[in-house]
């Protein structure tokens, strides 16, 4: 009789072993997504302040008027950088990169001096470039502004493209993680139903009922949390290993906003889930258990 009790009190107890590994697998899928957001807005940014915009010199320009001229640019708030390349700079790096001395066949210099300037993320679309290249183009030092403007309009649309396909993923998603938590946490309580009714035939309150339920809920959607970010990390781990160019792209600020997001949405709709179960069995007669 009494192996018999002990038996039916252990099926009466709720899995919450494989409701946490659900809960956890289910947070696992959602965190892989916010890292890919979070991944490719940093790398949105770093292909837009790759582009650069050169403002060629004229010819006659002095190098204390070009650095004058530098010098008023740095302040602007699209600047992401600048520097000032003379005609000799810019003879060096060409035959840098293309091994040619151009100088020696030709017997002079024909680069001009520029300011090259690498903008803001938030600049680098055509419009902005645009109101940029008009007020430079007013200075009397300039000759032109050179920048890939096909490249930049390319970026944006592909940029907008891809933003609006992961967000509706991301809606997709956040829906589907709700619906499977949710009945995850309810097929947990199932085998609970019974203890529930029976503490209130002999008059425990609801509050008294739901309450150690509720707290175990959190518990349960915060270990849930824990172990999901544990996996993320280790994803992010070996990614770091095979592609170390990763690691200077990562925003720990915004990562850790997306573990501590993580960490609420599995408490909240735990303890959400988990109490409408008690409420749901509470409400029901003891025949409709069965």
């Amino acid at each position: 009789m009494a192996q018999s009790g002990k038996s039916s009190a252990k099926k009466s107890k709720p899995s919450y072993l494989y409701s946490i590994v659900g809960v956890a697998l289910v947070l696992f899928l959602l965190g892989t997504l916010g890292l890919v957001v979070i991944h490719a807005n940093k790398l949105s940014k770093y292909f837009k302040e790759s582009i650069e915009v050169q403002v060629i010199l004229r010819d006659n320009v002095k190098e204390n008027q070009a650095l004058a001229l530098r010098d008023s640019m740095a302040h602007k708030p699209y600047i992401k950088s600048i520097e000032y390349v003379s005609k000799d700079m810019a003879a060096q790096r060409f035959k840098k990169d293309f091994g040619e001395d151009f100088i020696t066949l030709l017997q002079y210099n024909p680069l001009y001096s520029s300011i090259n300037i690498k903008a803001n993320a938030n600049y680098v679309n055509n419009d902005s470039l645009k109101i940029i290249e008009n007020n430079l183009s007013q200075q009397s030092i300039v000759r032109e502004i050179s920048y890939q403007r096909t490249l930049v309009s390319k970026l944006n649309e592909n940029v907008n493209r891809i933003g609006l396909i992961i967000l509706i993923i991301s809606g997709l998603l956040c829906l589907v993680v709700i619906f499977l938590i949710d009945n995850t946490i309810r097929l947990a309580m199932f085998s609970n139903r019974f203890l529930i009714k029976t503490m209130q035939m002999v008059g425990a309150t609801r509050w008294f009922i739901a309450k150690p339920f509720d707290l175990r809920s959190i518990a349960n959607g915060a270990i849930a949390a824990v172990i999901a970010i544990a996996g993320l990390i280790g994803i992010m781990s070996v990614a770091d290993k095979l592609l170390p160019e990763l690691a200077g792209l990562r925003d720990n600020l915004m990562i850790a906003l997306l573990f501590i997001g993580m960490i609420l949405i599995g408490i909240c709709i735990s303890l959400v889930s988990t109490h409408r179960s008690v409420m749901k069995y509470l409400r029901l007669k003891l025949d409709d258990l069965y």
